[in-house]
């Protein structure tokens, strides 16, 4: 597993309403990956004579961020459509349950024996069979602590479930400062265009709906968005680098809000400020040109 690889599957899970495919060991895979990187970063701090401003230190602190952040945002978008497809399997209706990990498979099973108890209480509460609870007591419900773990499942619910369909418009989300366009090497940018792809003279292509809420998720611990690389929009558990082998890139801080780029690596880049990214050098230069950018 690597940095590129979850970025990867961030990317897709946010364009899909259903969950994808993820192996059962993802989660574990990825926290073996994040410690991998600590250890490196401990041996590369004895290392330097000031582990403080050693370069390869403030490399792999940045790797960890990125990695950290990337898979806490795979969970909590996965989230809310394991909730909804529980509260669907519950009610006996189909429910996408294929290619979910073992921990979310755990949490799935418990959300529906949960809902579909909860369910039968309240039926059984109608039929004058069992009388409703006066009020919160701080003791368990119907089946244990169901009442307690049913309200946290509501509320990831609410914050996960999307409606499909949804586009939001990018363009209403930017300042104006940077035209994206630029950064993806459009006529009179300075910077050759990718072959044979690019957005339209429109603009810069609309967000898929939830992502607006998903940054801003991502950029709640501080300076999170410091050790944010972006990663390609390709499918997940593509691992094939060979069309972007040969490009040159540069290390770059976004300092203004661009949006989303087109790469002459023919890769997608959605670029807010702070993020630390590896640009191709010609979607890269405009950039710094324009002072939406600084090398690193």
């Amino acid at each position: 597993m690597n940095l590129d690889e979850l970025q990867s599957v961030r990317d897709s899970e946010r364009r899909t309403d259903s969950l994808q495919q993820l192996r059962e060991s993802f989660y574990a895979d990825a926290g073996e990956f994040i410690q991998e990187l600590r250890e490196k970063r401990e041996r590369a701090a004895e290392r330097a004579d000031d582990p403080f401003d050693a370069p390869e230190v403030d490399r792999l602190t940045s790797e960890i961020k990125a990695a950290e952040e990337t898979v806490e945002a795979i969970y909590e978008k996965r989230l809310g459509k394991l909730v909804k497809a529980a509260s669907l399997a519950a009610a006996d209706m189909p429910a996408g349950t294929e290619g979910m990990t073992a921990e979310e498979q755990q949490l799935f099973d418990t959300l529906v024996e949960e809902i579909r108890a909860n369910r039968q209480h309240v039926l059984d509460v109608l039929a004058g069979e069992q009388s409703a609870p006066d009020g919160p007591t701080g003791g368990e419900g119907p089946r244990g602590a169901a009442g307690v773990r049913g309200s946290g499942s509501a509320g990831a619910a609410d914050a996960g479930v999307e409606s499909p369909g949804a586009p939001t418009d990018r363009d209403d989300q930017s300042d104006g400062t940077v035209d994206a366009a630029d950064a993806m090497g459009k006529p009179g940018s300075g910077s050759p265009s990718a072959p044979g792809s690019g957005p339209d003279d429109s603009g810069a292509p609309s967000a898929p709906a939830g992502q607006g809420s998903d940054r801003a998720t991502e950029r709640n611990n501080g300076e999170a968005a410091s050790g944010r690389d972006r990663g390609a929009s390709r499918p997940a558990g593509d691992e094939s680098e060979s069309s972007t082998a040969d490009v040159d890139r540069e290390r770059v801080r976004i300092t203004a809000d661009v949006g989303a780029i087109l790469g002459v690596d023919e890769r997608e880049y959605d670029l807010s400020e702070n993020d630390v990214v590896q640009l191709p050098r010609a979607n890269a230069e405009p950039l710094l040109e324009r002072d939406a950018a600084e090398r690193l």
